[in-house]
């Protein structure tokens, strides 16, 4: 059970990404095949690759989050010491966790309006909020990434030394 928590921990979005990108290719190569070949595309590799690209996007951001890659002031940080560098991150991991539990009732109220809907897929006849739940899914893993995180950086705060690996690699 522990192995299991420690690899979700480590490659949940990646594997997550990887699925979805092999799925995408595979659906897309039955779309050109069939097209150029059979003469006649199905609609529904088309959408369910749609669908798939959404939410490897949405995961891509906790991605990001929990591997610290984001746009960021890098010159601006690099003249901190290492605890100042800690402390500037834990100042910004604390505004990203706030905006992103702030958007997080917006994507359930957004994911609830498709499943009071009732509202289906042209093609594939699947239910919209599969779809429409990326945003939620992904908001939630990224405060979870971002508490992770934040954590991390008041370890670094709260050390005395100024020894030991960095919380966040620099990129």
């Amino acid at each position: 059970m522990k192995k299991t928590v420690i690899w979700l921990d480590n490659y949940l979005e990646e594997f997550f990404m990887v699925i979805s990108l092999i799925l995408m290719t595979v659906f897309m190569g039955i779309q050109v095949f069939s097209r150029y070949v059979l003469g006649s595309a199905p609609s529904w590799s088309e959408e369910i690759t749609r669908y798939l690209f959404v939410w490897s996007g949405f995961l891509s951001v906790s991605y990001c989050t929990k591997k610290c890659i984001s746009i960021k002031i890098e010159q601006f940080v690099s003249i901190f010491p290492r605890r100042g560098k800690a402390l500037f991150k834990l100042v910004n991991h604390t505004f990203e966790l706030m905006v992103f539990l702030y958007l997080i009732p917006f994507a359930l109220k957004y994911m609830m309006s498709a499943v009071e809907s009732g509202q289906i897929s042209p093609a594939c006849h699947i239910p919209m909020y599969y779809v429409q739940a990326a945003p939620l899914a992904s908001f939630i893993l990224v405060a979870i990434r971002i508490i992770q995180r934040w954590f991390a950086e008041l370890k670094v705060v709260r050390e005395k030394d100024e020894k030991g690996e960095k919380a966040c690699r620099q990129q």
